[in-house]
C-alpha cells in the first residue's frame, strides 16, 4: 500500500482516494433522490384538497431552532476533521460525540413536528401537499438517523484503532455524508418552510 504523506490524512493512500471519489458518486445518486422529492413536492404543494396549507401548519421557531441546531453540527464536524488532520483523537472524539448529540436534539423537534401535524390533522392520507411534505421530512430525518449510527461507529473504530489513514478515511466520507444532509436541509428550510409561510 503506497502512502503519499504530502496529503491529508484521509487521502494518504491510493484505496482511500478511491473511497473518497466512490462517495462523491453516491452523494449524486443522493442529490437525484432528494432532487425528485423537490420536483415531486413543488409539483404538488398546492394540492391541499380539504387539508390544512403550509402557512397553516407551519411554525417558524421550531423550524429555525431544528436549522441552528443542524448547521452548527456542521460546524462541529468540520472541528472534528481538522482535530483529525493534526492528530489529535480525544478532540475528534468529543467533536463526533457532540455532532450526534445536535443530531439527535434536531431528530427530537422533527418527531414532535411529526406528531404536530398527525395531531392536527395533517397526516399522510389528508392530502397529496401533507403526503409529499410527511415523505420529504421522513426521508431526510432517517439519512439523520442512519448518520447517527454512523457515526457512533466512527467513534468506536476511532477508540479502538486510532487515527490510521483507513480510519480517517471513513470519518471523512461521514463528515462528507454530514454536511450533505445539512445543504439538503438548507433547501428545506429555504423552499418548504419559508416559501410555505408566505
Amino acid at each position: 500500500m503506497k502512502i503519499d504523506n504530502s496529503l491529508p490524512l484521509e487521502y494518504k493512500t491510493e484505496q482511500n482516494q478511491i473511497n473518497i471519489l466512490g462517495f462523491w458518486i453516491f452523494l449524486g445518486a443522493e442529490i437525484m433522490l432528494f432532487g425528485t422529492l423537490f420536483a415531486s413536492y413543488f409539483t404538488l404543494v398546492n394540492r391541499t384538497g380539504n387539508g390544512p396549507t403550509g402557512a397553516e401548519i407551519f411554525e417558524i421557531t421550531p423550524v429555525l431552532i431544528e436549522t441552528i441546531v443542524l448547521l452548527t453540527s456542521s460546524f462541529v464536524i468540520g472541528l472534528g476533521i481538522h482535530a483529525m488532520r493534526l492528530g489529535r483523537k480525544t478532540a475528534v472524539i468529543i467533536f463526533f460525540a457532540i455532532t450526534l448529540l445536535l443530531g439527535l436534539v434536531f431528530l427530537s423537534f422533527e418527531i414532535s413536528e411529526f406528531v404536530h401535524y398527525v395531531h392536527i390533522g395533517a397526516g399522510l392520507q389528508t392530502s397529496a401537499f401533507t403526503a409529499i411534505l410527511l415523505t420529504t421530512l421522513g426521508i431526510h430525518g432517517a439519512h439523520v438517523t442512519l448518520g447517527f449510527f454512523w457515526g457512533l461507529f466512527i467513534i468506536l473504530q476511532i477508540k479502538k484503532r486510532g487515527l490510521t489513514p483507513e480510519v480517517a478515511n471513513k470519518s471523512f466520507i461521514f463528515s462528507l455524508y454530514w454536511h450533505f444532509l445539512d445543504v439538503v436541509w438548507i433547501f428545506i428550510f429555504s423552499f418548504v418552510y419559508l416559501k410555505g409561510m408566505m
